[in-house]
């Protein structure tokens, strides 16, 4: 399979139709109707580590985490580490997250390619289509069993979104 990452190493950006449906979750959260998505996308409020702007970006969550007062969202930089918003991140790593109509402090949190690896393998059994999606996108051959999506996964980075205690924000 010939790798799809661009020189910069990540998959190509899309552009035209494809940019303006994958921005168009964007517009669904600021019309107010981010519940449509439920607890499968997010919205990511985020600062231009060089421009100081605020940014968003809407993202597909991994693993989505529920201990009393304590919320965390897990994420793939699908565009490699080199995504603008990941790399913000990494800049600062306080930002806001939208999740259905209720917004949360958070602290990005890095994955070590280890639970990258552990997050993968555990993905995979519990939603295989979007797996192999997720794997295929970033290049990466897997033959379905759960050795290659941890390989995958341990080179795939993961960002948790863990949220601030007390309540939403918004």
């Amino acid at each position: 399979m010939t790798h799809p990452f661009s020189a910069q190493g990540r998959p190509p950006l899309p552009t035209g139709w494809r940019r303006f449906l994958a921005r168009l979750p964007i517009r669904l959260y600021r019309a107010g109707l981010g519940a449509l998505f439920g607890k499968r996308l997010l919205l990511l409020h985020h600062t231009g580590r060089r421009t100081g702007i605020r940014r968003q970006v809407v993202l597909e969550v991994i693993a989505y985490e529920r201990e009393g007062d304590r919320l965390s969202w897990t994420v793939a930089a699908g565009f490699g580490p080199s995504s603008a918003w990941y790399q913000n991140l990494r800049h600062s790593p306080q930002a806001v997250v939208q999740s259905g109509n209720h917004r949360y402090t958070t602290t990005a949190r890095f994955l070590s390619p280890e639970d990258g690896g552990a997050l993968m393998a555990r993905y995979a059994p519990a939603h295989p289509r979007l797996a192999r999606r997720l794997c295929s996108f970033m290049g990466f051959d897997v033959d379905g069993s759960e050795a290659a999506y941890r390989r995958a996964g341990q080179r795939i980075p993961f960002v948790r979104l863990e949220a601030s205690p007390g309540p939403p924000r918004g």
